[in-house]
């Protein structure tokens, strides 16, 4: 079992950047897939990036939406069982609660494709 907790939410401005980071306890953290989600009021839950369990951020390795390509990138720190999101140039429409995920298996770009989630960070991006 993996528990993950997320941080390094807030407020910003257009424009600006922030980084999120999610720790994970349990064992064989390098073992799972990992992914960010966010969720917009009254919208569901979307698929912002993710990184297989290699660890390795190269185009092979991670995916992300388009909507959030360029401006996000996701890494991961096996050693410190712990995996980021770097948000820059953030617009009024990234804000969101944005939750990390855990898998053992191949990473995808649905909710039901992973077993273990955070409780999420709010990032609210101002106008």
């Amino acid at each position: 079992q993996v528990q993950l907790v997320e941080s390094g939410g807030g407020l910003v401005q257009a424009g600006g950047s922030l980084r999120l980071s999610c720790a994970a306890s349990g064992r064989s953290f390098s073992l799972y897939a990992m992914g960010w989600f966010r969720q917009a009021p009254g919208k569901e839950r979307e698929f912002v990036a993710n990184i297989k369990w290699s660890g390795i951020g190269t185009l092979d390795n991670t995916q992300y939406a388009d909507s959030v390509k360029g401006r996000f990138t996701i890494s991961r720190d096996n050693a410190k069982s712990s995996v980021y999101l770097q948000m820059n140039s953030l617009k009024p429409e990234d804000t969101a609660v944005y939750y990390c995920a855990a898998d053992r298996g191949v990473p995808t770009m649905t909710p039901e494709g992973y077993d273990y989630w955070g409780q999420g960070t709010q990032v609210t991006v101002s106008s």
